[in-house]
């Protein structure tokens, strides 16, 4: 087993029922919202038994702490410096004075208590409206202790969707092939690790090439695909139980295993008798159907979220462009008409955009399109890139570079990076290793 997820309980307090802070969720990081973090308060007794379980000296300080970078670092708010702040913790959590947070600027405060009772971490939190001096919200999560930086996570998601409108995304993980070694000698594994780039876990050996590793919409089941003494194989995954299983073992080339939203099927490309068409396989009874019978080469299919469509890359008109079909295969539309060669379609979330790798130029691209094809952004160019994934709330984008280690081009990493949908705040993504064909998971907390 590689990890079971922990129950978290959620107890809601009385909340109040106001307007929203207004933050800006269309300009990327022009303009972030200034934000206090109060470190969580812990009291004398609860501090010396979690030392003996724990390795953190003071566990609400660090939930505070990845509260803070979680805000940072989605470029919508402005976390102020700690030193600046006039009033005590705890003493903030039962009453702040709001005079003291407006002095420095705060617009919104977050403060919050941890306890240890019965083996137990218990979480409270409460988010305030500074200028309207006002609580917003207030809840309490009871959890084991090593669970603390989940906690955390859901936290910010709690705080992200009051003060934006929209759901957060931080209590999610990401599956994507780690890269070691020489280029021409790379070992790849895959490897899961928490949106943020902690609790990072190999879940592969190593000893076979692995690739395109894709999450289940529903559940915290992966697809993938291997090679077994050179031929490929699409895998599924149980992460909790570490269980994997052959889906699917091919005469010919398969390409980018994806499920559909209900999580109940697959859908990929097939290569057979030198032509790639799109296939889809049911995941209950094994019956594989095909979806496009055409001569040129039809692949990287990913669904619309409600499953009435697929995108997909095809060179049917002498050069890579996407298309967008029914899920039957029927009424199949180019939308792609921009100069360059389209590839790695995936349908947002949302439903209303679809992102792209594009290469024009020598450059490669990261970009969305609405789903008739208006309205194409480019978000960021590079030497090398491709592979984009959407955050559950269809707001984020994460994809992998390659990037030229030296002058002669001879060395190279491969990096994960992440870019809001508005083109602004583009991060690197920590990774204990090279990274590549990243999958972001849905919400664990849904």
């Amino acid at each position: 087993m590689f990890f079971r997820y922990l129950l978290i309980l959620i107890f809601l307090i009385p909340i109040n029922s106001f307007a929203l802070i207004e933050v800006d969720i269309t300009r990327g990081n022009l303009s972030p919202l200034p934000i206090a973090v109060s470190p969580l308060s812990l009291d004398k007794e609860s501090k010396l038994n979690l030392k003996k379980i724990s390795k953190k000296e003071d566990l609400g300080a660090e939930i505070s702490t990845v509260v803070e970078n979680n805000l940072k670092k989605s470029g919508l708010f402005n976390p102020l410096n700690k030193d600046s702040f006039l009033q005590k913790p705890n003493i903030a959590h039962l009453k702040p004075r709001f005079e003291d947070w407006a002095l420095i600027k705060a617009q919104a405060l977050i403060t919050g208590k941890v306890t240890f009772v019965d083996e137990k971490l218990r979480v409270e939190f409460r988010l305030w409206d500074v200028l309207a001096a006002k609580e917003m919200m207030a809840l309490a999560f009871t959890t084991v202790p090593n669970n603390w930086r989940r906690v955390g996570h859901i936290i910010t998601d709690k705080i992200y969707e009051r003060l934006t409108g929209e759901k957060g995304y931080f209590d999610t993980r990401v599956i994507y092939v780690a890269e070691e070694g020489p280029k021409t000698k790379r070992i790849k594994k895959l490897a899961i690790m928490d949106q943020d780039g902690f609790n990072t876990k190999y879940l592969t050996l190593g000893n076979e090439l692995v690739l395109t590793p894709r999450f289940n919409p529903t559940n915290q089941m992966v697809t993938y695909l291997s090679y077994f003494r050179n031929l490929p194989r699409v895998y599924l995954l149980d992460i909790e139980t570490g269980i994997q299983e052959v889906v699917g073992d091919f005469p010919g080339m398969t390409f980018a295993p994806r499920f559909s939203p209900d999580g109940k099927k697959i859908i990929m490309s097939f290569a057979k008798d030198g032509n790639s068409d799109i296939y889809t396989m049911d995941l209950e009874n094994r019956i594989v159907e095909r979806i496009t019978n055409h001569p040129s080469i039809d692949t990287s299919p990913s669904y619309s979220p409600d499953g009435k469509y697929i995108c997909f890359n095809s060179d049917r008109s002498g050069y890579q462009q996407i298309y967008i079909m029914k899920s039957d295969g029927s009424n199949v539309k180019r939308i792609s008409f921009g100069k360059g060669l389209y590839g790695t379609p995936v349908w947002s979330p949302r439903g209303d955009l679809i992102a792209f790798t594009k290469l024009h130029k020598g450059k490669f691209y990261i970009g969305v399109m609405r789903t008739n094809g208006k309205g194409e952004r480019l978000l960021t160019e590079n030497f090398y890139q491709e592979a984009p994934s959407w955050s559950p709330n269809g707001r984020v984008l994460i994809f992998y570079r390659e990037t030229k280690t030296d002058e002669k081009g001879e060395g190279f990493t491969a990096k994960l990076w992440s870019i809001d949908l508005t083109g602004y705040n583009e991060r690197l993504v920590d990774t204990e290793t090279d990274a590549s064909d990243p999958s972001w998971s849905s919400l664990l907390s849904n």
